[in-house]
């Protein structure tokens, strides 16, 4: 597979999206990535200071919003491909402020839409659109059941709803245009480089500094877990290997209960820190309950399996385990990102460096 290709993969300084370019531009180096980032709070370049200098890797500063600003970017690279990731995706601040989440969710993957649409209309040949979304769109479970495919949207939360209005845009465009298109949708990622809002990343770093783990309601709302580098491979091989006009789940196959889960964190950090036994765990507090809070998700990645072969390669014990080691050998990243230093890192590397 020595093919040339450009592929513009946008939120690529976000978490799961730092991930997929790193994958891309060492497994691909005859690949022409560009990272498109407009380096809101949770976009950090720090996550690619091991590749920034890869002669087949830029980044371009860019918000969706700016119509323009795309126009320019498909001018200038002429990409055979996006992977789109840009997203706002804290559900907690999509309730505190839903308009951003639809100006950036649904608005500004219209906006790139066009720019795809306008720059390869008429020669659809090797070109794709990937579209990546979450299993949050298809609402909540009881106790039994699977999302699959086939599960009829039913989003709850404002970030959920402006993620579904963005994979009807693009199945719409698909329909109606003819656009190359596929779309993921993904369960709970968690892994490095991820931003400390999560839960995941909150409760390490809490236990680090010997904080309260705040758990929602009675703490048995339940999510399946993906590693985020099976996650990063998944989206490898449905951009290499996905039939046109098709959706794909992606999910860990791992349940966890959060209380359980975070129980699960409080052990492995007090073996990692030398604390004693139920240090940690003695951390957590109960917190009032999040608005309209799905009580369960759970992914039936069995297509993804039949299909195009892909697993999950770790467990989520293995997974856990590895994502721990990886902050507490990275406190500095810890630091810079808690503080909000690292937001200094694009006009040091990339403004100043230009300018000298």
């Amino acid at each position: 597979m020595n093919e040339s290709k450009t592929i513009v993969i946008t939120g690529g300084a976000g978490f799961i999206g730092s991930h997929v370019v790193r994958l891309f531009v060492n497994k691909y180096p005859h690949y022409r990535i560009v990272n498109l980032d407009a380096l809101t709070y949770a976009g950090n370049l720090e996550n690619l200071r091991d590749i920034e200098n890869a002669p087949n890797y830029c980044f371009e500063k860019v918000n969706l919003l700016d119509a323009g600003a795309l126009e320019r970017l498909f001018v200038q690279y002429a990409p055979d491909g996006v992977i789109h990731l840009a997203a706002e995706s804290h559900v907690d601040r999509s309730i505190l402020s839903p308009l951003d989440f639809v100006y950036t969710n649904v608005v500004g993957t219209v906006n790139l839409l066009n720019a795809a649409k306008t720059h390869w209309s008429g020669n659809f040949g090797g070109k794709l659109f990937y579209h990546v979304s979450t299993d949050e769109v298809y609402g909540a479970l009881g106790d039994e059941g699977l999302f699959t495919e086939k599960t009829p949207y039913d989003p709850h939360s404002p970030y959920s709803a402006s993620k579904a209005a963005s994979d009807h845009f693009v199945r719409a465009y698909h329909d109606t245009y003819g656009l190359p298109a596929v779309v993921t949708n993904c369960s709970n990622n968690y892994g490095p480089y991820h931003f400390p809002e999560k839960l995941i990343p909150l409760f390490i770093n809490n236990i680090i500094n010997k904080k309260p783990l705040p758990v929602y309601g009675d703490g048995l709302y339940t999510r399946d877990w993906l590693f985020v580098k099976d996650h990063a491979a998944a989206i490898d091989l449905v951009y290499h290997q996905g039939k046109n006009g098709e959706t794909y789940n992606i999910g860990g196959f791992n349940e966890w209960k959060n209380i359980e889960l975070v129980k699960l964190l409080c052990r492995l950090m007090d073996q990692k820190l030398n604390r004693r036994e139920g240090e940690s765990e003695a951390l957590i507090t109960y917190v009032k309950d999040r608005p309209g809070h799905d009580r369960r998700y759970a992914i039936d990645a069995g297509k993804i399996n039949r299909e195009l072969g892909w697993k999950p390669s770790v467990t989520f014990e293995e997974g856990l385990s590895q994502t721990i080691d990886w902050y507490l050998e990275n406190e500095e990243w810890l630091k810079h990102v808690t503080s909000g230093e690292y937001q200094q890192y694009y006009q040091t590397q990339y403004t100043t460096a230009h300018a000298s």
